[in-house]
């Protein structure tokens, strides 16, 4: 199954959206819109308008108010890909120059800034405050999850609770939010957007689960970064979390100061190691898997229909991919 897969149901929306999107990009100021179009140039699978378009199929159907959630998703994404990049010091997105390679820190920070307000614009301009409230929160959960990251990071300590909540808050409420935007949009009962809210939750844990396993098992071709990225950057994940769990104490007690080591570089390779053997990808894959069938599950209290067939292809796809 392939990215487009999920779209054909809302083909003709999401084709929609994408024409007036970059509309909702403009400014009065070239520069701005010159990255404008950089940055449409460089658009990814575009899994979040087309989660929020299956959501509010699935929960009751797809309205006006759901491109006007959707771009505001989009938004919100595209300022902290931004941002990210400016945070990482990352040179490329997407195969290509990243914004703040091209124009600086200063311009990257704030076009991001920009793309924030034209999302909140959108929302009060419609009169749209509940998109508004949804969106706000993720921005915070998402701040709190990376602040919370840096501060462990620091410490050079992560357990596996404190692993959790990062992921739900820097990569799952994002998710979460596509999925209860969508049926808020279609007009539906609190509790659907709660249960479409939950099941983007655990979907987006597992997707960032799955991540995190094919950082120690892909090559760099496939994931378009140095395998065992993670590694040399200091972060501990799941998959090294479980195998430090399984391993005997006193090699684990290694690994962890090989870990608090500033030179980690001649030591990822026998952390990998580690990692595989004591079956951390095995066990990481488990949780996910285990997060994908409870959001499954969650789906089958709606009605049935394409958009739900969809949103649970979706979440299998997750910890199927391979990039």
């Amino acid at each position: 199954m392939t990215d487009a897969t999920f779209a054909q149901p809302i083909r003709e929306h999401l084709d929609r959206f994408n024409r007036t999107f970059a509309r909702q990009m403009r400014s009065a100021v070239p520069l701005l819109n010159l990255v404008v179009r950089y940055l449409l140039r460089s658009r990814g699978k575009q899994l979040r308008p087309t989660l929020v378009f299956l959501s509010a199929g699935a929960a009751g159907g797809i309205t006006d108010r759901t491109s006007i959630g959707a771009a505001m998703v989009e938004l919100l994404h595209t300022a902290t890909l931004v941002h990210d990049d400016v945070v990482d010091q990352a040179p490329v997105r997407r195969g290509l120059a990243s914004i703040n390679a091209l124009w600086k820190n200063k311009v990257a920070v704030l076009m991001g800034d920009y793309l924030l307000a034209r999302g909140l614009l959108l929302a009060v301009e419609h009169e749209e405050f509940e998109f508004l409230r949804i969106t706000a929160d993720a921005v915070r959960r998402m701040s709190e999850g990376e602040l919370l990251q840096v501060q462990n990071f620091r410490k050079r300590r992560t357990d596996e609770g404190t692993y959790l909540r990062i992921i739900a808050d820097k990569t799952a409420s994002l998710i979460a939010t596509c999925c209860q935007i969508g049926a808020v949009s279609a007009g539906a009962d609190p509790a659907v957007c709660q249960l479409l809210g939950a099941f983007g939750e655990r979907v987006g844990m597992a997707f960032q689960i799955r991540d995190d396993v094919l950082d120690y098992t892909s090559c760099s071709a496939i994931l378009g970064k140095p395998a065992a990225h993670d590694i040399r950057e200091g972060k501990i994940t799941l998959p090294l979390l479980r195998a430090l769990a399984n391993a005997p104490a006193g090699q684990a007690t290694q690994i962890r100061q090989l870990l608090r080591s500033t030179h980690r570089n001649g030591s990822v390779e026998r952390i990998v190691a580690f990692v595989v053997d004591y079956g951390g990808i095995e066990s990481a894959m488990a949780t996910a898997d285990t997060l994908v069938r409870e959001a499954i599950a969650l789906l089958e209290q709606l009605p049935d229909s394409e958009y739900r067939a969809m949103l649970a292809a979706f979440a299998q796809y997750t910890i199927e991919r391979s990039k």
